[in-house]
């Protein structure tokens, strides 16, 4: 059964979007821990858009549950890393002009400095996730990197339908099982939703789902706790 991953980037999009103290991702974290969430997950950015530092900190002093902490792989977020020591780390990639995270990691371009990243905060006892692309090359690379975990890119899954969505989804469905053989632990993550999540909790030996915006989107609706509870009994 996978778990569930809660991302609160966008509460704390909404509070710099008006300069004000609130609303505080820390509450938010909160609420959804005590909803069920099984990790809450936040992407400090170069540019600090959304989550600061002083939320990271205090999520690793407060939470109960693990914290998964998403970083561009630069010399200042490995320093945050090292010294705040969050449960895991996802390495993804970061463009200053884009919206959300676009893709995957370009492995091949960056192998060597991923790789240098990987063995020191695996060597300071943080496990390392690769957000990464689902093919079978991206796989063989993270394992070469010697990374813990990947999160498998679900964001063209979501936004196709029909026949194209059913052949995005048989790239993921193998994908994860060539990384499972490979002995690496399977994450999945982006654009995923109450419509579409489901499909990719039920591959199986799949851990985790992290899923921020859709969740985010229908708290405005009907309170961060029910929708936390009600994604957590869709994809269980």
């Amino acid at each position: 059964m996978a778990t569930l991953g809660v991302n609160i980037d966008h509460v704390a999009t909404l509070r710099q979007q008006r300069g004000t103290k609130y609303p505080d991702p820390i509450d938010a974290a909160v609420l959804a821990q005590m909803a069920g969430a099984d990790q809450i997950t936040v992407h400090l950015r170069e540019d600090r858009r959304h989550i600061q530092d002083r939320d990271v900190k205090l999520l690793r002093e407060i939470l109960q549950i693990p914290l998964n902490l998403e970083m561009g792989n630069t010399s200042e977020m490995l320093e945050i890393a090292l010294a705040v020591k969050p449960d895991m780390v996802t390495l993804v990639p970061e463009k200053r002009e884009e919206r959300t995270t676009e893709g995957g990691l370009n492995l091949e371009k960056t192998f060597d400095s991923l790789k240098k990243t990987v063995d020191i905060l695996q060597e300071n006892s943080i496990p390392v996730s690769l957000f990464v692309e689902p093919t079978k090359n991206d796989m063989l690379l993270c394992k070469k990197m010697n990374a813990q975990m990947v999160e498998l890119h679900t964001g063209k899954y979501s936004e196709l339908t029909g026949e194209l969505a059913d052949k995005e989804y048989e790239c993921i469905l193998q994908a994860s099982i060539y990384a499972q053989n490979l002995g690496l632990i399977v994450h999945s993550g982006h654009g995923l939703n109450y419509k579409n999540a489901q499909r990719i909790a039920k591959i199986p030996g799949m851990k985790d789902l992290n899923i921020g915006h859709s969740i985010i989107s229908y708290a405005v609706l009907v309170g961060l706790e029910r929708a936390v509870r009600e994604m957590k009994t869709l994809i269980s």
